[in-house]
């Protein structure tokens, strides 16, 4: 019978410690550092279909460069530029701000500000019934309101508002790039949560991103 000696078989065990612990750190997905993004171009929903599947995550070109990015490693930076303290005391702007006052990222572009908006493109024609796609608005946590909403003439559209009760759904066209205004009503920290659903033109089933939650940074 062989034998092996306690210091062979204790080096053993230590190389085939060391070659485990090599396998599991090349094998390891890689995980991306947090980022904060503060200026510049967003997809804050980038819709995609592809490989039987609907996914939602952020695109990131604020340096120029497209990066698809985990919305859970972004915080979205809304600073004291963001302040306007003329709301309209109308009643169609009653959705937004308090006391006159909101923190807005603006639907068209403006230095120093995030250029927020969302796309479709990533989806192909035929894909879904009608070309649509359903973006939901299923909740919102912060220290008061968030809304979504476009403006023409003075006049707002609003798109989400989490004041008047979630979920909210919006209809939205597939193979489509928009930009939107991001109203946040009080300074603070926002976690706000959307999913996109879609129903397949080749089989009538219906197929979700599930939900996926975004970070906003609202400074005073």
């Amino acid at each position: 019978m062989s034998t092996v000696s306690l210091s062979t078989r204790g080096r053993a065990v230590g190389v085939l410690a060391g070659a485990a612990a090599f396998l599991l750190t090349v094998a390891g997905p890689a995980e991306a550092a947090p980022v904060t993004l503060t200026k510049g171009h967003v997809d804050v929903l980038d819709v995609d279909y592809a490989s039987g599947a609907l996914t939602l995550d952020l695109l990131d070109e604020t340096n120029g460069t497209a990066v698809d990015r985990d919305p859970a490693e972004v915080t979205l930076s809304v600073p004291t530029g963001a302040k306007i303290t003329n709301v309209p005391t109308t009643a169609p702007w009653q959705f937004l701000g308090t006391g006159g006052t909101a923190w807005v990222l603006p639907q068209s572009n403006v230095s120093g500000l995030l250029y927020a908006g969302w796309s479709t493109e990533g989806v192909p024609s035929g894909t879904f019934t009608n070309n649509k796609v359903t973006v939901t608005l299923t909740g919102v946590t912060g220290p008061a309101g968030f809304s979504v909403y476009t403006a023409a003439a003075g006049t707002p559209t609003v798109l989400f508002d989490s004041g008047n009760g979630l979920p909210d759904a919006l209809s939205v066209n597939t193979g489509a790039h928009t930009h939107a205004n991001w109203g946040f009503d009080a300074a603070g920290t926002y976690k706000v949560t959307f999913s996109v659903s879609g129903v397949l033109a080749s089989t009538g089933q219906t197929v979700s991103t599930g939900s996926k939650t975004y970070t906003f940074q609202v400074t005073n």
